[in-house]
């Protein structure tokens, strides 16, 4: 699992069948200390998430089992939605998004 943060939403309309009914977010992935890392994705959400959260997801095989019976064609699924963060690398990283906020 990875953190990461959705960013945006993406609207097809053409897609897949197996993927009806499923909402696809923009992630921005995140590093340990919680800054930006790599590439934005696409992801199938699972979850409910909403713009701005902080999330995990899966890549792989693992995407579309959070979907079973069914098994949507999917790279990579949220598949939880981050409360918080505990660690000397998170507390760092919002201390310093806080005071870049404040100037």
């Amino acid at each position: 699992m990875q953190l990461g943060r959705v960013v945006g939403c993406v609207w097809a309309t053409a897609k897949d069948a197996n993927l009806e009914g499923h909402r696809l977010l923009v992630v921005q992935p995140l590093a340990a200390d919680l800054r930006d890392t790599g590439k934005q994705l696409v992801c199938t959400d699972w979850t409910g998430a909403g713009a701005g959260e902080m999330i995990y997801w899966v890549r792989g095989k693992e995407a579309s089992i959070a979907f079973l019976p069914d098994q949507p064609p999917a790279d990579a699924t949220i598949v939880g939605i981050v409360d918080s963060v505990h660690g000397a690398e998170a507390r760092s990283a919002k201390t310093a998004r806080r005071r870049a906020e404040r100037h």
